[in-house]
């Protein structure tokens, strides 16, 4: 039970066996601490973007998979796409219709827009698992630790990396996701979401 209380300072859940003879709180702290700054270096490694090569899903392919239309579709491509992991881009223009009142003067990307598109991109991971994405629908089931680390505003170009955390199960989604610009995290999430056949 120490071991489970001392590995509680990582703030995070944590995958594996751990074995330990005669564990003791300042040698389990020390290692929470390790295990704490590899968890937070990888996270911080991001991977390289070519946001020029062809997509892998492109806005038609999109709106075919997905249910959302304007002006709330909020990915403009996929550029990467396999069984564990998607990759969305949205470009962000001074056009978009949210800017006119949030702020004024001061354009800024509102973070449950942020995290609407990070949902849908990862609808289009979960909707890749059936072999006719158009007859479901996507529902946003659940959000957690969630963090805006910088604003978004017009000319950005949004990369929304997310990965499964656990297998897809009965059209169940658990995934975790990053928002980046320009080689930056400017928003982290964890979220679950659901397909459900249309009736």
């Amino acid at each position: 039970m120490d071991i489970i209380g001392d590995f509680a300072l990582i703030g995070t859940h944590i995958q594996g066996h751990i074995l330990a003879a005669r564990p003791g709180h300042a040698a389990n702290v020390a290692f929470a601490k390790k295990i704490k700054e590899v968890i937070k270096r990888d996270r911080n490694r991001l991977p390289k973007y070519d946001l020029n090569a062809e997509p892998v899903c492109d806005i038609n392919r999109i709106t075919a998979m997905l249910p959302h239309r304007f002006p709330f579709l909020l990915v403009d491509k996929v550029i990467h796409l396999d069984q564990e992991r998607v990759v969305g881009v949205k470009n962000v223009t001074m056009n978009e219709w949210f800017f006119e009142g949030h702020f004024p003067n001061n354009p800024v990307m509102p973070g449950v827009l942020l995290i609407e598109a990070m949902a849908q991109t990862g609808g289009i991971l979960v909707l890749n698992t059936v072999p006719d994405p158009e007859n479901y629908w996507t529902y946003f089931m659940k959000i957690n630790d969630t963090r805006f680390k910088q604003k978004v505003i017009p000319g950005d170009t949004v990369v929304f990396d997310l990965s499964l955390v656990t297998p897809i199960r009965r059209g169940i989604c658990h995934m975790r996701g990053q928002a980046i610009v320009a080689g930056k995290v400017v928003m982290e999430s964890e979220m679950m979401a659901q397909i459900v056949k249309k009736s």
